[in-house]
């Protein structure tokens, strides 16, 4: 029996990785530029990351945070105050040495560009901006009556990624950072735990990715954080995906950058600061999710665009008639809103053939398609295809059945791709009492589930599992999945209520 023709190959279940890489080039979302390890993100995944941001940028608003804009470039002394920190990423970082370019003349006649003019001081490309912003926080507060500075950045960083990936890791990335400054611990912790629900709701509500929301381990914290909290995204071939961290800062950075205040009791004292960020990894992690073997599976609240008319043009003197058709129906779409937002609407009227059109569409994730002929004109209906259906299932629906019931096909295909996605979490996560059901689990051949088991052992204990395996504890999660009835730890044998994700991880 020959197996079913995919328009994506290799399939998931042949090559994952491979697989990824092209979805992401059949959909046309991104490709590698010339610059290593970097990419041109194109139009239709940019568009993704514009409704990511825009909608993550209105949640951190209504909690009271507000934008700026701080130097790409940054002084290599101020990584040096927080050793702790900068060690993190000393082997990610570039590094700017001279500020001009000469041109020399070469033996052979050409010009070459040689870098001149070295700095006094060289500069970091920013792996993160905890630094150069805490020395603005140092600057900003002088009084208790200063705080909570409530910042958020949108902006690019770079870390010197030597096996990049489209949207997982490359070189330079885009992302928002939240950085803030408190004036008691208990605050700072608030704020740390606020937006790493905002996280996750974001990603269950928009992404329709169901996390799960926990504490990273010591040896996985950020460096120089008291507390990191982190949401992990389960895709499709079972991997851990880091999809966005909050981190309590404690006095840390405050201390190494002088960041005080003049407190209610009249006396000086450091701030409690924060940070917290999710970049365009989020694209990668909602491609692994949500993807099959034909390509791209958006959710609607993602998606560039939510609706494309697809006009089908047999015959010459029908045409004009169909793509009007077409077109008006794009409008009075585009007049209706879904979930507070205009709906988003395409008409694909290139003179191309209609099969070329809709598995191209197929291939962007697009989450319904909608095509009309001369027909659909006679008998007033429209054709409508949904993408988690099955690539040629087909539903002949009155026009005007349609454009009253479309916020439900949307409702329909975004809630579809969520129930799915818990299901695949929830079946590949199991519980674990002993370090033998962990290590069978994790020596297996292909992907591995996610093991959830009771943890009290030390950090060399953890190093020396991870590295056994080539695995790590994602997260001691919150919630009802993080506490249980006391338990022997796998390793060490003390009783413990805490139980530890482990998984292997992009």
């Amino acid at each position: 029996m020959s197996k079913p023709k995919t328009a994506i190959t290799p399939t998931r279940s042949e090559d994952f990785p491979e697989w990824y890489q092209q979805v992401v080039k059949a959909s046309d979302m991104a490709e590698n530029s010339e610059v290593r390890g970097c990419m041109v993100i194109k139009p239709w995944g940019y568009g993704v990351w514009e409704l990511i941001q825009r909608q993550l940028d209105r949640k951190f608003k209504e909690t009271g945070h507000q934008n700026a804009y701080f130097p790409l470039l940054i002084p290599l002394s101020y990584l040096e105050k927080e050793a702790e920190h900068a060690e993190g990423f000393a082997t990610e970082c570039a590094v700017v040495t001279h500020h001009r370019l000469e041109a020399v003349k070469q033996e052979d006649g050409t010009t070459k560009m040689v870098p001149s003019g070295e700095l006094t001081e060289p500069f970091v490309i920013r792996p993160t901006s905890e630094t150069v912003i805490g020395s603005a926080f140092a600057r900003w507060t002088q009084s208790y009556r200063d705080l909570p500075l409530l910042i958020n950045q949108w902006a690019n960083v770079m870390r010197w990624e030597m096996r990049p990936r489209l949207f997982l890791r490359t070189a330079e990335f885009l992302w928002q950072e939240g950085h803030t400054a408190h004036e008691t611990k208990d605050e700072a912790i608030e704020e740390t735990r606020l937006i790493h629900g905002v996280y996750e709701a974001f990603l269950r509500d928009y992404l329709a990715i169901p996390v799960i929301a926990g504490e990273k381990s010591e040896i996985e914290r950020f460096p120089g954080a008291d507390m990191t909290l982190t949401v992990e995204a389960m895709v499709q071939d079972k991997k851990a995906i880091q999809a966005g961290t909050s981190h309590f800062l404690g006095q840390n950075f405050s201390k190494a950058q002088d960041i005080t205040f003049v407190g209610r009791d009249g006396n000086q004292q450091h701030a409690w600061t924060t940070s917290w960020g999710v970049s365009t990894r989020l694209i990668g992690t909602l491609i692994m999710a949500h993807s099959d073997d034909d390509g791209l599976v958006l959710p609607p609240r993602v998606a560039t665009n939510q609706i494309v008319i697809v006009p089908v043009t047999p015959k010459e003197d029908t045409r004009d008639a169909v793509i009007d058709a077409c077109h008006a129906l794009a409008k009075t779409l585009r007049g209706k809103t879904w979930e507070g937002e205009p709906i988003r609407v395409h008409v694909d009227d290139r003179d191309l053939g209609g099969g070329v059109k809709k598995w191209e569409w197929v291939k962007k994730g697009v989450p319904l398609r909608v095509e009309i002929g001369p027909r659909d004109l006679e008998s007033r209906k429209v054709c409508l295809q949904k993408r988690t259906d099955a690539a040629n299932q087909k539903a002949f629906v009155e026009k005007e059945e349609f454009l009253q019931e479309v916020g439900n096909h949307l409702s329909e295909v975004q809630l579809g791709l969520l129930d799915r996605a818990i299901k695949f979490r929830d079946e590949n996560l199991q519980e674990v009492d002993t370090l033998d059901q962990l290590e069978k689990n994790f020596s297996e051949k292909g992907a591995a589930n996610w093991c959830l088991a009771p943890w009290a052992g030390t950090n060399e204990e953890e190093e020396a599992l991870s590295k056994k395996h080539r695995i790590s504890i994602r997260c001691f999660p919150v919630g009802e999945l993080g506490e249980g009835p006391e338990k022997p730890c796998i390793v060490t044998g003390k009783p413990t209520t805490r139980r530890a994700v482990w998984a292997r991880s992009y």
